[in-house]
């Protein structure tokens, strides 16, 4: 199979690192112009250079903005009226007991992590509607479905963002545009190492034996043993985005390695 996005734009919200600089690289690699998002301008700009140098792309571009206010939606909107492919991938996580979590914590993911997401969403499905193809994709979780303890918010988040995506896919029946949510499991990105490096240091152990130990402690399920590869993430996202995955819409499309102990 040979995915080619030539001729499409694609947008991906939170791209300067992590799962969204991946998915970024995977459509500028097939073919696709691409826009970052960053919420500050040296880190959008940092991204850019990285990405035109790994892709050797010209179609680029990026803005920095707040996705998590309404007014930061705007500014990206603005600078990019329309998109064919919409990548809802902006969002925050933080271990927090549930009884230390205030409700400017729970106002703040979800805000970030589920508002983001409807804002673009609600504007970018009109223009691919009216023009009969177009690709959304919003990056939920296995916590969606396995609510982890240690950040009940998150979890709550990622379950809101994978009803919005089965929801709108239903709205947009027979449209052209598919509408798909992507449910990673824990992923080698920026944020989750940081994570990983902070516990090893507090229990004396290399990042490999935390990674190992993480798995074991509160993934035990995990059928693959191992934290996935941003790269593994990024290639179901690309292939959601592809004209091959035309009859791929309202789904829940797992890259979690098996964590979640359901065949369903």
């Amino acid at each position: 199979m040979r995915i080619d996005l030539s001729g499409k734009k694609a947008i991906v919200s939170g791209s300067t690192a992590g799962i969204g600089f991946g998915i970024a690289r995977g459509l500028a690699l097939a073919g696709a112009d691409v826009v970052i998002t960053g919420r500050t301008q040296e880190r959008v700009d940092q991204a850019i250079d990285a990405l035109k140098q790994d892709t050797k792309s010209d179609g680029i571009a990026g803005i920095a903005a707040d996705l998590g206010r309404a007014d930061g939606c705007q500014a990206l909107i603005d600078a990019h009226p329309d998109a064919d492919i919409l990548v809802n991938n902006v969002g925050i996580f933080e271990p927090k007991a549930f009884f230390d979590i205030d409700d400017d914590d729970w106002e703040r993911f979800f805000q970030i992590n589920v508002m983001s997401a409807v804002r673009l969403s609600r504007h970018y499905a009109r223009g691919m509607r009216d023009r009969g193809w177009g690709r959304i994709q919003f990056l939920s979780s296995e916590s969606a479905l396995n609510i982890p303890t240690e950040m009940v918010h998150y979890g709550m988040t990622k379950t809101a963002v994978q009803s919005i995506s089965r929801g709108l896919a239903k709205v947009l029946a027979g449209t052209g545009v598919t509408v798909n949510a992507i449910l990673p499991g824990p992923t080698r990105s920026e944020g989750v190492r940081k994570m990983l490096k902070s516990m090893a240091e507090q229990r004396g152990l290399s990042e490999q034996e935390m990674e190992k130990q993480f798995i074991q402690e509160a993934r035990p399920s995990s059928i693959i043993q191992r934290v996935a590869e941003v790269e593994e993430v990024a290639n179901m996202s690309v292939y959601a985005a592809s004209p091959q995955a035309s009859a791929t819409t309202g789904a829940a499309l797992r890259v979690e390695g098996g964590i979640v102990d359901t065949m369903a």
